[in-house]
């Protein structure tokens, strides 16, 4: 048996290309667009329905969550407890969610019992009835928790920074309000469910085994004219206005830690300094070895964890830094946040902490494609923003020519700390 020479490191291989199996395209009778990553060696497969159902969508607080939560609470032909026995007997799992912009209806199954689990996944869609008594219980329960995490100074924190970028009014800065609980009833759920689960918002994503067997199923079940809308589905742009106080403080006399919250509205990734953006987030505070994390956390022992991020939505995006800290050091914590920035923009990033940090994205890309359901949910990352698969090829080419100079440049336009709004919960000493 030969023994491992653990004296010399594995060959260094550097990422050019990351070769992926592409989503193809096929639509059902009445036009829903069906895209599937046809890849595994297992006979399985993952359906996801994907609906402009989102809470950018919604009229009231609580009807896009509550609406997709109760997706599996009943049909006119079957009850909760029905519709889990009937896909835990074919050993499927199906899951609801709900996020800014969509809902999605997901079932994993064998192919061998698409013909048993899909009928049970139609009924959700097509026929969910909202019991009463349902309803009650699931708005109970989320008030109850809404009260004890209301207490948290990072959930009120998350809550208030939303509303601080993109505006009160803004679908994606509203907030839900202790009273909104009293207020979602039955008629709000069914008239948003008629509205916008329905086949013109509807898209389909499948990842695994994909034969011809599927789409004539799919066809069967999903392709009529049964449950077309025959509402308008767009919702007007709502501006955004962010706001004017630069920083805020939302005192909490009893608080042991503060949340910070700093940030600004950026863009999405239809914007062409999204990805070279990534890599200076990255940068700051995209990972475990960031400026951040090694200052603040490791050497300062400020906090626990630190971090920044961009998040893209349909219809803008935002830069954020989030972290907790003890009363007694946050505004130490801050100033050393706004010390980091500035560092980005005006002193030179070193060459080894840049190809370091070139390295773990590569790499993290290069985990983030293994498999067929990894690969359709990147598919989703573009198919939302009408983007074609050249996107991952310049992300990898953005990465590769990268430089030290683009950093101070990116981070003198975008990361300036008169631009952030700052956020303060607890006590700021």
């Amino acid at each position: 048996m030969e023994l491992l020479d653990r004296k010399t490191p594995p060959l260094f291989k550097t990422v050019d290309k990351i070769e992926m199996i592409q989503a193809t395209e096929k639509r059902l009778r009445n036009n829903i667009p069906v895209y599937a990553v046809n890849a595994g060696t297992q006979e399985l497969i993952k359906i996801e329905f994907i609906f402009s159902a989102g809470m950018y969508q919604q009229h009231l607080p609580l009807q896009a969550t509550t609406a997709s939560a109760m997706l599996e609470e009943g049909t006119s032909k079957l009850s909760a407890a029905e519709i889990a026995d009937a896909v835990d007997f074919y050993g499927a799992f199906l899951e609801t969610g709900v996020s800014q912009d969509y809902a999605s209806v997901v079932l994993y199954t064998l192919n061998k019992h698409m013909k048993s689990t899909l009928p049970v996944i139609e009924q959700l869609i097509k026929d969910s009835i909202f019991p009463q008594e349902e309803i009650d219980t699931h708005l109970q329960n989320k008030k109850q928790l809404f009260l004890v995490n209301n207490q948290k100074v990072a959930t009120v924190a998350r809550k208030r920074f939303g509303e601080l970028l993109f505006g009160e009014k803004h679908p994606y800065g509203i907030n839900v309000k202790e009273k909104d609980f009293d207020v979602i009833n039955i008629h709000h759920l069914k008239d948003f469910y008629n509205a916008y689960y329905r086949a013109n918002s509807c898209k389909i994503v499948l990842a695994g085994k994909v034969n011809d067997d599927v789409y004539t199923m799919l066809d069967e079940h999903f392709g009529g004219n049964d449950w077309l809308a025959t509402n308008d589905l767009s919702r007007p742009g709502t501006a955004i206005t962010s706001s004017r106080e630069h920083e805020q403080l939302i005192y909490k006399e009893d608080a042991m830690q503060s949340a910070i919250r700093i940030g600004k509205i950026l863009f999405n990734k239809t914007h062409p300094d999204y990805q070279p953006m990534q890599i200076v987030n990255t940068i700051l505070g995209g990972y475990f070895g960031s400026r951040l994390m090694s200052n603040i956390r490791e050497d300062k022992g400020y906090t626990y964890g630190i971090g920044s991020g961009m998040v893209s939505l349909k219809h803008g995006g935002y830069f954020f830094i989030s972290t907790e800290v003890g009363v007694d050091v946050c505004k130490k914590a801050t100033d050393e946040i706004y010390f980091e920035l500035k560092r980005l923009r005006t002193e030179v990033l070193p060459e080894e902490e840049l190809q370091l940090v070139k390295n773990y994205m590569l790499g993290t890309f290069l985990r983030s494609v293994d498999g067929p359901f990894a690969m359709a949910e990147k598919f989703k990352g573009i198919m939302e923003y009408n983007l074609g698969y050249d996107y991952f090829d310049r992300y990898i080419a953005t990465i590769k020519a990268f430089s030290a100079s683009d950093v101070m440049r990116l981070a003198t336009t975008y990361l300036n700390e008169d631009s952030m709004i700052e956020l303060v919960v607890g006590k700021k000493n």
